[in-house]
């Protein structure tokens, strides 16, 4: 039986991944800084605690060696030379990795969003060819970017999948994007806005999806960059109503012809141009086919969600949300853009 150690096993990634190598014959060992079990793993999984930034201690996970490391949390480029610094005791690696990475040829990404003009014009849709920003250390995206190039120019023996990923969806979100429809339905709110007449599209990630990408990549080592999404974008009217019919509400939404009012219309699926990436480069090497649809996977979100939310304020439960949108359910804000 191949060995299979995954890094940040107890996410929102690492837990559907671990779930499908053990399904697909491998013996994972499970690594997080909890060293929790997730209660769908099979039980030879092995749960290890792990503190990503102590070398030592992840060389003693990896032991005499495994035939595939994932990794969910890679971050940087010293993560990235702490990775390739095991291709002796690693028969290939899968690492997350992020779209945020592209910019548009005309030096806008995702970085640059909220400048005048600053919103990225990227082809429809996106491939893997796309330029990237510079590699770097100041922020999220130009970090992810340096970890690539270390993993893959940096001439490392390691055979390396990189999987960009979208807007992960799916239970266990640090920043569940559908909180936005779901908090407003349990607040019994009949009437949203959203902005850009509904039709924005980000391209989402399911969890699920990204765990079949690495089973798939597990099984065809080699060392590419692929994205990591759904295999459609739905819009965010699309979105919404897709939550809706999930509860049971029923809801009118009025629209924005252009950008938010303030925080009226502002979701965290607004976005003034289509950001959607190419899939075909995952179905043509490893025969990626989606395991579910955004709508097909929605149910536990919302169950889980909707658990989360229960009996606590949204901003407690999920800080980073609520850094990112701090008036997500602005009502205030929204009745009296509906009454002026």
């Amino acid at each position: 039986m191949k060995r299979a150690v995954v890094i940040g096993a107890s996410g929102q990634i690492g837990r559907p991944v671990v779930q499908a190598l053990a399904r697909a014959g491998w013996a994972v060992t499970a690594a997080s800084r909890g060293g929790g079990r997730d209660a769908a793993w099979d039980g030879g999984v092995r749960t290890v605690r792990l503190d990503r930034s102590d070398d030592a201690a992840l060389s003693r996970v990896v032991g005499d060696g495994c035939d595939l490391l994932v990794d969910m949390v890679a971050y940087d480029a010293g993560h990235g030379r702490q990775l390739t610094g095991l291709a002796d005791r690693v028969g290939s690696a899968v690492v997350i990795s992020s779209v945020a990475v592209y910019e548009d040829g005309a030096g806008r990404g995702f970085d640059t969003q909220g400048e005048p003009d600053g919103f990225p014009v990227y082809p429809v849709p996106v491939s893997e060819t796309q330029p990237t920003v510079a590699p770097g250390g100041a922020t999220y995206s130009s970090r992810k970017a340096a970890l690539e190039h270390e993993l893959l120019d940096s001439g490392s023996a390691l055979p390396v999948t990189v999987l960009r990923a979208g807007a992960v969806h799916g239970p266990h979100s640090p920043l569940p994007r559908e909180l936005y429809f779901v908090q407003r339905n349990l607040d019994g709110r009949e009437r949203r806005v959203l902005a850009y007449r509904g039709e924005s599209r980000f391209h989402p990630s399911s969890a699920r999806n990204i765990a079949e990408l690495v089973r798939l990549a597990a099984a065809r080592p080699g060392s590419r960059v692929l994205n990591a999404c759904d295999g459609q974008a739905p819009t965010a009217a699309a979105i919404g109503a897709a939550v809706d019919s999930v509860m049971g509400a029923r809801t009118r939404t009025a629209y924005l012809d252009g950008p938010p009012a303030g925080s009226v219309g502002r979701t965290p699926w607004s976005v003034p141009l289509p950001v959607v990436f190419d899939m075909s480069a995952a179905e043509r090497e490893l025969g990626y086919r989606p395991v579910e649809s955004y709508a097909e996977g929605l149910p536990a979100t919302v169950e889980w969600l909707t658990g989360e939310l229960r009996g606590r304020d949204w901003r407690t439960r999920f800080p980073l949300l609520a850094q990112a949108y701090p008036d997500l359910c602005d009502y205030a804000a929204e009745d009296a853009w509906h009454t002026a």
